[in-house]
């Protein structure tokens, strides 16, 4: 895979005790160190014009301000200092990096993965939340949307982050032109991304959430995705797929109760390349959350395997009878009430 990086997003430090730490993506680097053919790629920061095309141009002007007057707690749980302003714009630069690199025929072993950072999902209009100020795979989708070179009608983004994408999610609730689907811990931080939460206006029927319960584990997400998000997906025909690649869903993370393997993310990220390949849709991958540095460098060292080569190995059967389980099972074990694969 080609991964895009920038030395720029470790400046970004909101502090020793804070999980979204630099060390992640050094993790990742240090991981990736032992893998074949993995190339590295930095990427021009996003201008605030790029940047307001999914978000209110006070709030960014504002974060812009908050940093260079050496930045504090924007809220209990987001943190910044001078240098994120910076960080935020280069991470944003790399997810544009990554979608514009697919839709110009990057794919297989070339398959691009933007490392950056802090994370963007739950960022939203005119707010930061979450770790993240700059919605990153939100500006990606629209920055292809807006390339009339790139010939890009319809953009669909799996969220598979073990938190809701609250903010991609607000951000195209009402366009019919994004597709988003999240898979998430029901009732985890930030408490939205119910199943009745599916869009409106233009965008009604755009919008797919499937809320796990803790201890779901491979099978259930491998349903899910098998099921109502690929057929979904399929329906909507994007020109583009974005995932927001979290690893926080890992059975060893330290802020999840979601029970995934690492060989789950392998799975799930050759799920995402069929899909692709059967929408004739551009594929990148965009980094969310994961903060278990171990099994986060792991997780992302197979998804390059993945794509490198290495097949992913299916799990075995739950039951021991050969069978694997339906999204039918899924709703009955998971609590989940409305039937997503009819809609």
């Amino acid at each position: 895979m080609q991964f895009g990086y920038s030395e720029t997003c470790l400046a970004h430090d909101p502090g020793s005790r804070h999980p979204e730490s630099p060390d992640r993506l050094r993790a990742i680097r240090e991981r990736l160190k032992k893998k074949h053919g993995v190339e590295y790629v930095e990427a021009d920061p996003c201008d605030l014009e790029t940047l307001a095309s999914v978000h209110d141009r006070e709030y960014l002007e504002s974060v812009r301000e908050f940093c260079v007057q050496g930045g504090g707690s924007w809220d209990p749980d987001t943190a910044a200092v001078t240098e994120t302003w910076d960080a935020a714009r280069h991470s944003a630069g790399l997810a544009c990096w990554a979608a514009e690199e697919s839709l110009e025929g990057a794919s297989g072993r070339e398959t691009p993965f933007s490392i950056g950072r802090p994370p963007g999902h739950h960022a939203v209009f005119d707010d930061a939340m979450g770790f993240c100020f700059v919605n990153n795979v939100a500006v990606a989708a629209q920055y292809a949307l807006d390339h009339d070179a790139y010939d890009v009608d319809r953009v669909a983004i799996v969220d598979w982050d073990v938190h809701h994408g609250n903010g991609t999610q607000d951000l195209f609730y009402d366009r019919g032109d994004v597709f988003f689907t999240s898979i998430h811990e029901k009732g985890l931080y930030p408490g939205t991304g119910a199943v009745d939460e599916t869009g409106e206006d233009d965008g009604e029927e755009t919008t797919m959430n499937v809320p796990m319960q803790a201890g779901a584990g491979d099978y259930e997400y491998l349903a899910a995705i098998d099921g109502p998000i690929a057929a979904a997906i399929t329906d909507f025909d994007p020109d583009l797929l974005l995932i927001s690649a979290g690893f926080d869903a890992h059975r060893h993370d330290p802020i999840s109760r979601i029970r995934l393997s690492t060989e789950a993310y392998a799975l799930m990220s050759d799920r995402m390349r069929t899909l692709a390949n059967e929408t004739d849709a551009a594929l990148a991958f965009v980094l969310e959350g994961g903060y278990g540095l171990d099994v986060l460098a792991d997780s992302v060292a197979l998804v390059h395997e993945t794509f490198d080569g290495r097949e992913p190995i299916e799990p075995d059967d739950k039951s021991g009878e050969g069978e694997k389980p339906t999204f039918d099972d899924v709703l009955d074990a998971h609590d989940l009430d409305v039937e997503l694969d009819e809609r």
